[in-house]
């Protein structure tokens, strides 16, 4: 599972890594991003051209009545995708990457009765990543659109096997391109090719305070090691 992310970078840094087409005027730094929140996605046109969108995290499929869905569908498993009606189409058609700098994940105890311990999480010598992520739009009752978004999950590397059994798919830079061209639509074996765990030891990874538990902390110190 994937449930808290990191991005902190500003709108010029992401512009650059990105080559992006259009960027909206300010991004504000997030150091706690909960679902249900707006954040920056990149998408690619037909012509080859990348835009930052603003999106909802959790994907509300474009048949639903009720927009609560969402919350429910902030990721989606890659070893199901392809078969899970709300997924599959999306997955062919529909790709974005997904911005962060880092990510959390909480390992159970193993007391009974003790807390869940986070650890902020990045791949190392990284500062800038992406996450494989689908996309989707919703129309409300008035017919207003919704964009929202959902980060794709596999099994975890040799590092998140100790403290989660699944881990956010981390794109390499080089997949990037493969992922987000339309050329890719509808070709499942070069999609599924890219939805690995990131390798072994390739993780920095580290306690932090269990004040990220609540969305309503939001700050740096919430990355710094305990």
């Amino acid at each position: 599972m994937c449930g808290r992310y990191t991005l902190h970078k500003k709108v010029d840094e992401l512009a650059a890594r990105y080559n992006l087409a259009t960027v909206p005027k300010d991004i504000h730094a997030n150091f706690n991003v909960a679902p249900g929140q707006i954040m920056p996605v990149i998408t690619e046109a037909e012509d080859g051209k990348r835009s930052l969108e603003l999106m909802k995290w959790g994907l509300i499929p474009f048949w639903a009545k009720d927009p609560k869905i969402g919350f429910r569908l902030i990721n989606a498993r890659a070893d199901t995708i392809f078969e899970k009606p709300v997924w599959r189409k999306v997955i062919l058609n529909k790709r974005a990457l997904i911005p962060a700098d880092g990510f959390y994940e909480w390992r159970k105890p193993s007391e009974l009765k003790a807390k869940k311990q986070p650890f902020y999480i990045h791949p190392k010598q990284t500062d800038l990543f992406s996450f494989a992520g689908v996309w989707e739009t919703w129309k409300d009752v008035e017919g207003l659109e919704w964009k929202t978004y959902s980060i794709i999950t596999t099994e975890p590397n040799k590092e998140m096997a100790g403290v989660h059994d699944r881990m956010p798919v981390i794109l390499h830079q080089d997949d990037e391109s493969s992922w987000l061209n339309p050329s890719t639509d509808n070709d499942r074996g070069a999609i599924e090719a890219l939805l690995r765990p990131w390798e072994d030891n390739g993780l920095e990874m580290y306690k932090v305070s269990d004040e990220v538990n609540s969305t309503r902390n939001n700050d740096k110190q919430l990355i710094h090691s305990l």
